[in-house]
């Protein structure tokens, strides 16, 4: 399974191999460099994102959870949680894995995907927004630790510690009102402009 998100002009050799959670942007070549038969295409491992334009040639890999920025031309192997820019594409940031492996298994226990983000993202926003579920992460974890020492003790400290619940009311009319905002805005918006 995978996701061409504005599927005009995306080109797939015939010898191209996909993974799953990959995404495709608009103009994406997975293209081959020559005609002699076999392996002439890509192969993608899971959840790489390609982003508009690119064009990835020729039967190399491009390793799990990798990123190639718009317009980019790879002619090489990209590693695994490399992004890759640039002509000819050029590695400008490898995956922390520690990281990366951490904020995975934050976003599995609160549910989050952060579509399309990638450790590396240099939105500060998104960067602070990573930092501070790290620090929740970190926080809620000693809580748990301190609530397991107290019990020892004989306390039952843990019994008043509200249990986490991202399903909350204050969650859900939240998102009530930025999916209305969202209808308002479309609704507003003028094509003739």
């Amino acid at each position: 399974r995978f996701f061409i998100d504005h599927g005009m002009g995306v080109v797939i050799g015939e010898t191209a191999e996909i993974g799953d959670d990959v995404t495709l942007y608009h103009g994406v070549t997975l293209g081959g460099t020559s005609w002699n038969p076999g392996k002439r295409h890509p192969t993608l491992a899971n959840g790489v994102v390609i982003g508009a334009g690119a064009k990835v040639l020729g039967p190399l890999m491009v390793g799990e959870n990798a990123r190639i920025g718009s317009n980019a031309v790879v002619v090489k192997d990209v590693p695994a949680g490399a992004t890759v820019i640039g002509i000819p594409g050029r590695i400008v940031a490898k995956a922390d894995v520690e990281v990366s492996d951490g904020r995975k298994q934050l976003a599995k226990k609160f549910g989050f995907d952060a579509y399309a983000v990638a450790a590396d993202n240099p939105d500060p926003v998104a960067n602070a927004i990573g930092r501070m579920l790290d620090h929740i992460q970190f926080l809620d974890n000693k809580v748990g630790e301190l609530c397991h020492s107290v019990n020892k003790l004989g306390g039952n400290v843990c019994e008043q510690v509200p249990a986490v619940d991202i399903e909350e009311e204050d969650f859900k009319l939240a998102e009530q009102r930025a999916a209305q905002q969202r209808k308002r805005d479309v609704e507003a918006f003028d094509p003739n402009i």
